[in-house]
């Protein structure tokens, strides 16, 4: 061959070799879904900034490597259901879940997205799961409830005071799994000879008149067992409180921080971290049902000494060793 007709084959391989990098498609940014429970990301945001610090430890960039799409229900159940609709037509890679409200929406909305919840106290009895070790179906995901922790957020407020006797016990009927809160706590009170007296709570607004009927009927505490809905209103159950000096022992470290006496349970920011391991997972190729339900481990016991002096309480010393951090 000719060096002059060589020369021009060469060119002509260097012009194309450009056209069939531009020709390549762009790689495919996975999407992943979130249903909260809370009215916007403000209020969700211990736990929002939880799941997008689990997924940058993996090694994902939001807005890069991934993106997250969110939508805020205000604890209204019209609007989880057509939230959980809205984020399924969009055939996302993962759709997370918040709580047991946002899970069940997000079950009814679809058999073919993977679906996560977090922080789902019941999954069996609620009918996500068929059981923790094989979840089955398109749906799994981490839980933070084990038996007994009702019972135990009573023996701290009962050795925190003196004399205690009747505790009112907070509650939202419209969630399923208030009925084994109720079970477990009353027989704890039998145990530790307190009376338990129900105060019920379907939205904010009516937490104001629920701790008016716990005064009146002249209970000395208030236990808050794990809800969406009392999340949402953090702030506003250690107001009412401490404004009628009761006492009250809530369930994580983000809703003692907003007030409230002492807090009893797992650590909820973690398992909002924990999520992002199964996103992780199953954008790898895992199939829900191969992922067991994953349940907590740790529980902290927390003290806030600033509504402790509030309240003219003295924390015993045999309670504060105990605990895992006391707040100032």
């Amino acid at each position: 061959m000719r060096r002059r007709d060589l020369i021009a084959i060469l060119g002509g391989v260097i012009t194309i070799l450009p056209d069939i990098g531009q020709a390549q498609p762009a790689k495919r940014v996975p999407r992943i879904a979130i249903l909260w429970h809370a009215a916007n990301a403000e209020e969700e945001g211990p736990y929002l900034e939880a799941v997008r610090q689990g997924l940058k430890d993996l090694g994902y960039a939001e807005g890069h490597t991934i993106t997250l799409e969110h939508r805020f229900p205000n604890e209204e159940p019209e609007r989880f259901r057509a939230m959980a609709t809205e984020l399924a037509s969009m055939k996302p890679d993962v759709l997370l879940a918040a709580g047991l409200s946002a899970s069940i929406a997000a079950k009814n909305a679809t058999t073919t997205v993977p679906v996560v919840f977090m922080v789902v106290p019941d999954p069996i009895g609620s009918n996500l799961v068929e059981s923790l070790a094989r979840p089955a179906g398109n749906v799994t995901g981490l839980t933070n409830f084990v038996g007994q922790l009702s019972a135990k957020r009573l023996e701290y407020l009962k050795e925190t005071i003196p004399g205690l006797s009747r505790v009112g016990l907070l509650i939202n009927p419209n969630v399923q799994i208030t009925r084994r809160y109720i079970e477990e706590s009353e027989a704890a009170a039998a145990t530790l000879r307190l009376t338990i007296r129900l105060a019920e709570v379907r939205s904010v607004a009516e937490l104001e008149p629920a701790f008016d009927a716990m005064v009146k009927a002249r209970v000395q505490a208030v236990s808050v067992n794990a809800d969406g809905l009392f999340f949402q209103g953090r702030a506003s159950v250690a107001k009412l409180a401490l404004t009628r000096r009761l006492p009250t022992c809530v369930y994580s470290r983000e809703t003692l921080e907003a007030g409230a006496l002492i807090s009893y349970g797992p650590d909820h920011r973690a398992i909002f971290r924990r999520a992002a391991a199964y996103v992780d997972k199953i954008l790898r190729g895992a199939k829900p049902s191969e992922l067991p339900v994953e349940q907590p481990t740790k529980f902290e016991f927390l003290v806030n000494l600033k509504t402790a002096k509030a309240l003219g309480l003295t924390i015993p010393q045999s309670l504060l060793i105990r605990a895992e951090q006391a707040f100032d």
